[in-house]
């Protein structure tokens, strides 16, 4: 009774806050640029802390300590996945994204190239990832509030809904940017506090509580070694190269001041990150120890939400459950909002001439098709739902706005062909992987198939645009030095930042 009374309590605190920061932004969000950009004036440490908040989604915040639970050291591959993708951003994306001066993915393919195909392809693409991106956080929402209150599962999703789509629609951008800072200090005290006192406990000699610490790991992964490399090596290739695919974190380095401003969003990104997750591998590795029933069970995504139950008696792990709880929901809700944010600036674009009252239109149609979705997959595990997303992501929207931004040969037919078959393939892949039946290394190659399909779209394309009759267009080398020059630079040419 207590554990649901606290839980409900923090997650109402959550959304409370959320949406009291988004009646702030209503007040300063008044032009199309602060709906979609937040003016371009977010500094480095706010962006950082809003990237992280939205990045940390229920797959980071409890799918990363489920599979832990499940597979043992192959879950820790995952936040080691999730945080290098952020340098590919650094060196490969974050600078001359910025430059480029647009306000969505499709916007930058417009600049590259000036085909109303590509980009409606791409507008397409981004709008169908946003969609599989909103369904886990929905699931996860639905999983939180069921394991800690004892409510009907479809209340998290719904509550997820009525918080997002006012914050977002009220104040766009600017008002999401502040939501999601507050959020991510809030999701790393939420573990941070629990982790304290495990230590602290730890530290004072009391070892009896986890008599099985030592044997957390003591599991066989995957029978077949060859199949566990290329797991392994897939899985990071593919969170790695998902993360420049991803528009609702892309589209956040637009908000930044300019080019070096957006490298330094980036560095400190990677600090942020690195400190978040520490605490779910921790949490998990105990988690593993003191539940271990759980680990052949399909709830190991639930571990955090009764691991404080399970170490503390009485109020303290009732308060602690409570927390994580919150911070659950924090996660949810920064994550959503940003993929709403990002889907909204596509629709809104292509569809409304970029208005606001698009992009509120845009909002609302953004969680149509999760909604129906996320009573389908229930039974997919948080994180293994997101890094099939990721997989997506690297495979069909990354080749191509890498070779955008560094090849001078990319043409459109090259980037058309090359979207297409990523998707295609990636997608095949995926769904062959986990709707039949295969053993060893084959269900591997089908399930984890970054490591196969990436080269194979970018060999795709690199040769469309290669052979094809067409070039690239004219002003490719002017484009190509707006992406790459220093801010300074550009300036003294007269162009504009």
């Amino acid at each position: 009774m207590h554990t649901s009374f606290f839980a409900l309590g923090a997650i109402g605190l959550v959304c409370v806050v959320t949406i009291l920061i988004s009646v702030h932004g209503l007040r300063r969000s008044r032009t199309t640029r602060d709906f979609y950009v937040a003016s371009r004036r977010v500094p480095p440490w706010m962006n950082a802390s809003a990237i992280a908040g939205e990045y940390l989604s229920a797959a980071s915040f409890l799918g990363v300590a489920g599979l832990i639970m499940a597979y043992g050291t192959h879950g820790l591959w995952f936040p080691v996945g999730y945080t290098a993708g952020f340098l590919s951003l650094l060196v490969f994306v974050a600078a001359p994204l910025r430059r480029s001066g647009a306000y969505t993915i499709p916007d930058l393919m417009s600049l590259r190239f000036p085909s109303r195909t590509l980009r409606l392809l791409t507008a397409m693409i981004v709008v169908f990832t946003g969609w599989l991106y909103i369904i886990p956080q929905l699931n996860g929402a639905a999983i939180a509030l069921n394991a800690t209150t004892g409510l009907p599962a479809w209340l998290g999703p719904a509550i997820v809904i009525i918080v997002v789509l006012p914050t977002v629609v009220s104040g766009g951008m600017r008002s999401v940017t502040l939501a999601q800072a507050v959020q991510y200090w809030f999701k790393l005290s939420a573990l941070l506090i629990p982790t304290v006192f495990i230590v602290l406990r730890l530290g004072a000699g009391e070892t009896d509580f986890i008599p099985e610490l030592a044997n957390a790991f003591q599991v066989q992964l995957v029978n077949d070694a060859h199949a566990s490399m290329y797991r392994t090596v897939s899985l990071v290739a593919a969170l790695m190269l998902g993360t420049v695919g991803l528009s609702h974190v892309l589209v956040r380095f637009y908000t930044n001041p300019d080019g070096a401003t957006a490298r330094r969003t980036t560095v400190l990104l990677l600090g942020l990150l690195a400190g978040f997750y520490t605490l779910p591998m921790i949490l998990g590795i105990v988690a593993r120890a003191v539940l271990p029933e759980l680990a052949d069970a399909p709830t190991t995504d639930t571990a955090l939400l009764q691991l404080p139950s399970a170490l503390f008696q009485g109020i303290t792990g009732d308060l602690l459950t409570a927390l994580v709880a919150g911070g659950a929901f924090a996660a949810f809700l920064s994550t959503a909002s940003g993929l709403v944010v990002s889907i909204s600036g596509v629709v809104s674009q292509e569809f409304f001439g970029g208005t606001v009252r698009g992009f509120r239109i845009g909002a609302v149609l953004a969680m149509v098709l999760p909604i129906v979705a996320a009573g389908l997959t229930t039974d997919l595990a948080l994180a293994g739902a997101v890094a099939m997303v990721f997989t997506f992501t690297a495979s069909s929207l990354a080749p191509i706005v890498l070779l955008a931004i560094w090849w001078r040969g990319l043409t459109v037919p090259g980037a058309l062909a090359g979207m297409i078959t990523g998707a295609v393939i990636s997608l095949g892949a995926l769904l062959v992987g986990h709707l039949v039946e295969f053993n060893g290394i084959t269900a591997t190659f089908f399930q984890y198939p970054a490591l196969w399909t990436v080269p194979f779209v970018l060999v795709v394309t690199m040769l469309v645009s290669a052979l094809g009759t067409q070039r690239p267009p004219a002003n490719t080398d002017a484009v190509l030095a707006r992406l790459h020059l220093p801010e300074p630079v550009k300036n003294s040419l007269g162009r504009d930042s």
